[in-house]
């Protein structure tokens, strides 16, 4: 039921992003949307989600967590599998190149991230799987 009520609720905002071209829902509590341009790595066609992401140092991080649950994302898999995308941000389109963090710059992202949005602390406990850090420069 909570996964229906999350995809339901994400279809939502991903039309209320569009229609008000990012005015309306991007915004939650402290977190901040954007829509995430993937090509599907099974079906090769664009899947678009909202998604929370932080603004660091001229470049944009989404955390990985997938609400805690075992498995990564299907977003994530889709990164790994063709690391171009786009981002729309406040209504504006960003064609970018994704990389996942690792080593010492991780650890730097992870206590950004964590800082800033305590509940990853919550979704790491919740799995034993590695919660990954996706970086986005522009193209």
């Amino acid at each position: 039921m909570k996964d229906l009520f999350i995809k339901w609720f994400m279809s939502l905002n991903a039309f209320l992003l569009r229609l008000s071209r990012g005015r309306i829902g991007s915004k939650l509590g402290t977190q901040t949307i954007l829509l995430l341009h993937t090509t599907g790595r099974k079906s090769g066609q664009e899947s678009v989600i909202p998604i929370a992401y932080f603004d660091y140092e001229g470049k944009y991080l989404i955390v990985a967590s997938n609400w805690g649950k075992d498995q990564n994302a299907d977003w994530y898999l889709n990164l790994k599998h063709q690391p171009r995308a786009a981002l729309e941000v406040k209504g504006k389109r960003i064609e970018v190149q994704s990389r996942e963090a690792m080593g010492e710059e991780y650890d730097r992202l992870w206590k950004f991230a964590t800082e800033h949005h305590p509940p990853y602390l919550d979704y790491q406990k919740m799995t034993t799987r590695h919660i990954p850090i996706m970086v986005f420069e522009s193209v």
